[in-house]
């Protein structure tokens, strides 16, 4: 049925009805909404199907991870798997993969928590604030990473990408890159692990409480670990710095009773 309302009336008209609070047209038949919803689930369920079955399977992140993590002989291959790995959704936000500072075959390995900001922006672990009092706390006990020989110091962290707003990874991501961190030990063959922060702890001891895990001796991928708060958390805390010198002391002692490559 054709009507006499020019298109500038019918606009006009409907504008009118508009304002009135008009939300829906009417159609000429009745419209059986709950066939409509049922229609629309269907077609949802089918098009989900269809991206299912085009979208290519992959391994399990993990699984694909150790393989990676295993075919590297050397540190530099490592950071090239770990360039190469895409299972992280972590490394879609992040500026530069951070994978370590300092010297390879240190006798003391620092495992951090994740970068930050500044480690994002230049691509070293331990650069900001916090890294700068973590560089004062070891050179106190005459170790660094700019030095060389026994007082060398070798630096890295659980994840290599940022997390976004410097939230807490993730169970997953840390699981999925905790291949890599094992064969990073390997590579980097120190005697000695020194976990900082809970992440780290939960990564490579599998515990948590660093406050109460802090200063005591433990054990993993073959090698002793001592825990020790994060020196973020040692800005927050000024007080309880003077726990974390008799940490370092622990240490100092260990290295000083250890020969060089019996950490093991």
């Amino acid at each position: 049925m054709e009507s006499d309302l020019d298109w500038h009336s019918a606009h006009a008209l409907l504008a009118w009805q508009v304002e009135l609070g008009v939300t829906e047209a009417m159609c000429d038949a009745p419209v059986n909404r709950y066939e409509a919803a049922a229609e629309m689930v269907a077609a949802q369920a089918s098009v989900a199907a269809v991206a299912a079955t085009a979208r290519p399977q992959t391994d399990d992140p993990v699984a694909e991870a150790q393989r990676a993590a295993q075919s590297a002989r050397t540190l530099d291959e490592l950071a090239a798997a770990m360039t190469a790995y895409d299972h992280c959704e972590l490394k879609k936000g992040a500026r530069n993969l951070v994978f370590c500072d300092g010297t390879p075959g240190a006798r003391v390995m620092i495992i951090g928590e994740a970068p930050g900001r500044d480690e994002d922006q230049q691509g070293r672990p331990f650069v900001g604030k916090a890294g700068q009092l973590l560089d004062r706390m070891f050179a106190a006990i005459g170790i660094g990473r700019d030095r060389t020989g026994d007082a060398a110091l070798y630096i890295t962290n659980v994840l290599p990408w940022r997390p976004p707003q410097n939230r807490d990874p993730k169970p997953d991501e840390i699981a999925m890159m905790q291949p890599f961190l094992q064969r990073h030990v390997e590579l980097a063959a120190p005697d000695i692990l020194v976990v900082v922060g809970n992440v780290s702890c939960q990564a490579v001891l599998g515990k948590r409480g660093i406050t109460r895990l802090r200063g005591q001796w433990d054990k993993a991928y073959d090698r002793p670990v001592l825990p020790m708060v994060h020196p973020a958390y040692l800005l927050r805390t000024p007080t309880a710095k003077h726990e974390a010198w008799a940490d370092l002391l622990e240490l100092q002692a260990r290295l000083k009773d250890t020969p060089k490559g019996k950490g093991r």
